[in-house]
């Protein structure tokens, strides 16, 4: 199965349809993105969809509802969590500036300490 995500205003995602592998498949059995998109524009009237892949092998990470698409990175972008986060250009996924610690505890992010707190 195929994902796309419909694109809104600003390019933000507004939800994610699945279509079947074999819309997108053209007279060569290659699949091609604009078949999917123009199933799913004569489906909803909506032509502005991005196809996604859960396994990030396409657009960086899976589109999910509220994300941004980032056309100059072609990369779907998740809203950023913390106003002291740096998205990183190469994964467009947002870091903290205190990596997180990878002793097998489990933490939540504490924004007025800058610091990863154990829960």
């Amino acid at each position: 199965m195929a994902h796309f995500a419909k694109i809104g205003l600003n390019s933000k995602v507004l939800e994610v349809q699945v279509v079947a592998n074999e819309v997108l498949h053209d007279s060569n059995g290659v699949e091609q993105e604009v078949n999917g998109i123009d199933f799913l524009t004569k489906l909803t009237g909506w032509s502005i969809w991005k196809q996604t892949s859960y396994n990030g092998n396409m657009r960086k990470n899976y589109a999910g509802i509220g994300d941004t698409y980032d056309e100059d990175r072609d990369a779907f972008i998740s809203p950023k969590p913390y106003p002291s986060w740096t998205l990183n250009e190469t994964t467009c996924r947002w870091e903290a500036p205190v990596p997180l610690p990878e002793d097998g505890q489990n933490y939540v992010w504490n924004e007025s300490t800058q610091q990863w707190d154990v829960r």
